[in-house]
């Protein structure tokens, strides 16, 4: 069990080095995507992971969901160091650790019912019998927000928020300690996205979960993260508390990123509305 001060993932120091090149005559290069990352993340907290595209963000994520394996560095579970470079996580690990990513359609069986979806997790990690399967299943779909009668039916009955919804059910269904979200609300519409978003921070209350957020958009971030870890070129250049960061970013860097965003407040709509009239 997770001590107090035992964070639910730690990154130390963690590379990621990737071959290029090469061909008949020419030799790879070795291209360092992660240069020495570290960070930790205590238990019901949330880390946002922002850049731009290139940075090292999905990278990140692929070590973190027990996907890729780091090329040097440690990354601990749990306290426990885990290294899927050597072999394979364990199911339990499997189980800590999901992730959900930005499409939500694309991630799930078009042909697969979605009861069946949610119970196929619990099928393939536990050993519930089929009934207990069924009613678990069920009782998630009302967590997320949706209806017993959405069980029977498929993801392209459902709209974009609703099946973004289902993917988080899906994540959920093994009760994991850690949540990967990638980019999970920034194919949705505003309004959706106020919503998931305001379902993300439910559920972690009521589960305790830890998540990792990464994303493009700073309005989002700013909502939902306790602390923030700025990367650029697949370095770390900025990582705080997120009101500190927000409110006296430190890396030239994150002051450019921050700049570069359209702030969403009324005020500031009003005003780039004014300037367009006057322009």
């Amino acid at each position: 069990m997770t001590s107090a001060s035992t964070p639910v993932i730690e990154g130390r120091a963690l590379t990621r080095d990737y071959l290029t090149g090469g061909g008949f005559f020419g030799r790879a290069k070795s291209v360092r995507a992660l240069k020495g990352i570290s960070f930790r993340v205590e238990q019901g907290k949330t880390l946002a992971i922002v850049g731009e595209s290139g940075c090292g963000k999905s990278t990140l994520a692929r070590i973190i969901t027990l996907i890729d394996p780091a090329s040097g560095g440690e990354l601990l579970l749990d306290g426990v160091p885990v290294d899927v470079g050597r072999g394979a996580p364990t199911r339990e690990m499997r189980r800590k650790v999901q992730i959900v990513f930005q499409n939500p359609y694309g991630s799930l069986n078009p042909r697969q019912k979605v009861g069946d979806m949610l119970m196929e997790q619990l099928y393939l990690n536990t050993d519930h019998t089929a009934a207990e399967r069924r009613g678990e299943a069920r009782a998630m779909l009302e967590k997320v927000g949706l209806k017993p009668e959405h069980f029977n039916r498929y993801p392209h009955m459902f709209s974009g928020g609703q099946r973004q919804r289902l993917a988080i059910a899906r994540a959920l269904m093994v009760r994991p300690k850690l949540l990967v979200l990638d980019e999970p609300v920034s194919a949705l519409d505003l309004s959706v996205q106020a919503q998931v978003l305001n379902l993300l921070a439910d559920l972690q209350d009521e589960f305790g979960l830890t998540y990792v957020f990464i994303s493009h958009d700073l309005s989002v971030v700013k909502y939902i993260a306790d602390e923030v870890m700025v990367m650029f070129k697949g370095e770390v250049v900025e990582y705080g508390p997120r009101d500190q960061v927000f409110g006296a970013p430190a890396h030239d860097y994150t002051r450019t990123l921050f700049a570069a965003t359209p702030r969403a407040d009324v005020e500031s709509i009003r005003a780039r509305l004014a300037r367009k009239r006057a322009a």
